[in-house]
């Protein structure tokens, strides 16, 4: 299927009563069609993966169709300065945090770009610096806590950024680090313990809602299931050698 195809598709399965909400819900663009992202998926499964046909894509503007971009591209074959045209051209949450989980995360760049674009004052660049904290947290099964751990300075300081989709990514990043492990999670209430003491009020804020998941019962039976399984692993790993 070639970029036309693939945008005649997408309009067969426009619903513009759909966009109005989408916009309540801070989900705007230049040219959306409301298409729900469970029917975006289905058709991105269907077009199967290609770095032209995204590349294309993502020109067109459409919010629909970026997404597709996103889903359809190979993280092999993304380069710094795509990743940079792109995050410039973020204007929602929705997008943002789109192309993170379901392309930017699984490239070379994302570790890097976590914490340079953290640091960037746009809005919605910084939100993916930590949008990408969070789904590395997700995806990332083998880099060591301590690669982890050291992006809580950078969760410090963003944390004195009021901005509400700014915030919410920093809490979203601190919590998903949190709930990697046992381990982390100490260090994540720690952190977010250190935070409740700032004068900043988002960061307060932050500090409040992350401490009631991390600590919470389900989450925190959740690691201890995962730490004994893990020790028991490496119990048998040490037997058999």
């Amino acid at each position: 299927m070639d970029a036309k195809g693939v945008l005649r598709a997408l309009k067969k399965l426009a619903k513009s009563g759909n966009v109005e909400g989408m916009k309540r819900f801070g989900i705007v663009s230049e040219e959306t069609l409301g298409i729900p992202t469970p029917e975006l998926r289905s058709l991105a499964n269907r077009i199967g993966k290609s770095h032209k046909l995204a590349l294309e894509l993502w020109k067109t503007g459409i919010y629909e169709a970026r997404q597709i971009a996103g889903m359809i591209d190979e993280p092999e074959k993304v380069t710094q300065a795509q990743m940079e045209r792109w995050v410039k051209r973020f204007d929602s949450w929705a997008i943002c945090d789109g192309i993170c989980m379901n392309l930017f995360v699984f490239t070379r760049f994302a570790w890097k770009k976590a914490v340079e674009w953290s640091k960037r004052d746009e809005e919605y660049v910084k939100r993916a610096g930590f949008s990408l904290m969070a789904t590395l947290a997700v995806n990332d099964k083998e880099s060591s806590d301590e690669r982890f751990a050291e992006l809580f300075e950078q969760i410090k300081k963003g944390s004195a950024d009021d901005r509400l989709y700014v915030r919410k990514a920093v809490n979203w990043a601190l919590r998903q680090i949190g709930k990697r492990n046992s381990d982390l999670n100490k260090l994540a209430i720690a952190c977010a313990k250190e935070l409740s003491k700032y004068h900043p009020k988002s960061a307060r804020w932050i500090a409040r809602d992350a401490l009631k998941e991390l600590r919470g019962e389900k989450i925190q039976e959740r690691l201890s299931a995962k730490k004994k399984k893990d020790e028991r692993k490496t119990r048998r790993k040490k037997m058999a050698s």
